[in-house]
């Protein structure tokens, strides 16, 4: 597994696109996994045959660890063949001396140098009462700490606990089940849900002395703790999403202001640009406006553009923006950005827009995507929400919300109309910037998307 990330340490297989048996040639794309930044397809780095596929998929792998085994050498014997035996009395006064043994072979591997196919065993463990555990694959009649034979099974020696996760102990004792007499299949000999719920389906044939009384005295069957709840792992991108959202809450002291305005000439100008030959085969949003008109607000005030060193006890300003835009997939949250878009044409940022959430939204968003960001937008409004209070990208000091258009009465040219409503909230870093630059920077957007003709005169 490598690292595909700048330091990431483990990532998830997500798909397996070849098996063993399968031919694979250098460069082919062999396995897609999720890291805590995005989805990472990953090429095999040489030819031969799939040997061996080393983890499933859904699995969360270390960074480091060979997840496939490939032979490089197709076709050639695993083993010298084995000398046929000689009688006794047949056999010469001075045997023939033995030639060198050769080398164990090594597979190759995705990662690293491999493992020799002389011994594949790693090393047993300890476990707490100081006995080495059995490793996966061994029979236990090899691992006795005592030098007993344990064949047939896995007989821990006395004192040892089975190995079995805290649900699974819980479940084991709601179900009244003794986990020293459960046969353990998982890995290391660790005793699974399952594992306990095949030992429940041979309770019946039990004595009757072994029930508790009040068990069955019970009216109803026992429900099984869990039954009606639904448990997602917490891994890849909404791991790393979680973890960044506390650290971000925690270290940068949070300031929220918001401002509600008339957008109505901004939602004609959409409708405008929709039917303009610059933007044919691109895609025209508000969302599109809002990020010209927050980039024009930073270049009025480009302190908002920074971002605070701890280290180096400085303020840092960006003399760049790579405009980072949240976007909501099947795998989490994820803020990939555009780079540069302080840089681009309207026409340019509206291409490098669409081409963002098309990607982000097909899963395909490379880990280059998501570095570097300096200030983001997250469209609330496209799920009916006026406005929310939203958490900074770490690393970042500013992140607008774009609200919900509406139809609402509002006082325009002295007269009550029914307008186009929004609300924006801008939440910004206290250490980096005060009050008053992000009053102005929050009410420079909300006055360019009032009056859009102001992009042209403003910018």
């Amino acid at each position: 597994m490598p690292d595909v990330g700048e330091g990431l340490t483990e990532a998830e297989i997500l798909k397996w696109y070849v098996k063993p048996g399968d031919t694979v040639t250098d460069g082919q794309v062999v396995c897609e996994v999720e890291t805590a930044k995005a989805a990472v397809e990953l090429p095999i780095p040489f030819d031969g045959v799939v040997h061996e596929i080393r983890f499933p998929e859904g699995e969360t792998v270390d960074v480091g660890t060979a997840i496939i085994s490939v032979d490089t050498t197709p076709g050639a014997p695993d083993e010298a063949p084995a000398t046929a035996a000689v009688p006794a009395s047949a056999a010469p006064a001075e045997a023939a001396p033995e030639p060198p043994a050769e080398p164990a072979k090594r597979q190759a591997v995705l990662v690293g140098y491999g493992v020799s196919e002389a011994s594949t065993v790693r090393r047993a463990r300890r476990t707490p009462g100081g006995v080495p555990d059995r490793p996966k694959g061994r029979p236990a009649s090899e691992v006795n700490g005592h030098g007993a034979s344990t064949a047939g099974g896995f007989d821990a020696p006395a004192g040892d606990r089975p190995l079995a996760k805290p649900p699974v102990r819980k479940l084991a004792k709601d179900l009244g089940i003794d986990l020293s007499a459960v046969v353990p299949s998982g890995r290391d000999g660790t005793i699974t849900r399952e594992d306990v719920h095949a030992a429940v389906a041979l309770a019946p044939s039990a004595p009757a002395m072994d029930v508790a009384p009040a068990a069955a005295a019970a009216p109803e069957a026992a429900v099984e703790p869990g039954a009606r709840e639904t448990r997602t792992p917490i891994k890849g991108v909404r791991k790393a999403t979680a973890q960044a959202m506390v650290t971000s809450a925690f270290t940068a002291p949070h300031v929220t202001e918001f401002v509600t305005f008339d957008i109505t000439r901004t939602m004609k100008l959409v409708q405008e640009l929709k039917l303009d030959p610059a933007f044919a085969g691109r895609k025209v949003s508000p969302l599109l406006l809002v990020a010209k008109a927050l980039l024009v607000a930073i270049r009025r005030n480009p302190e908002v553009n920074a971002t605070w060193d701890e280290a180096g006890q400085e303020i840092v300003r960006k003399e760049y923006v790579n405009l980072g835009i949240a976007a909501a997939t099947p795998r989490g949250l994820i803020v990939p950005n555009i780079k540069d878009a302080h840089a681009k044409t309207l026409p340019e940022l509206a291409t490098a827009l669409g081409e963002l959430v098309a990607t982000a939204r097909e899963g395909k968003t490379s880990p280059a995507q998501m570095q570097g960001g300096t200030v983001t937008i997250t469209n609330v409004g496209v799920f009916g929400v006026d406005t929310g209070t939203p958490i900074l990208n770490p690393g970042e000091s500013a992140i607008l919300a774009f609200g919900a258009v509406k139809d609402m009465p509002w006082v325009h040219k002295g007269k009550v109309k029914v307008r186009k409503v929004t609300t924006l909230a801008l939440s910004f870093d206290h250490r980096v910037v005060d009050g008053e630059l992000g009053s102005k920077v929050l009410a420079d957007v909300a006055a360019l998307l009032e009056q859009p003709k102001r992009l042209l005169t403003w910018a």
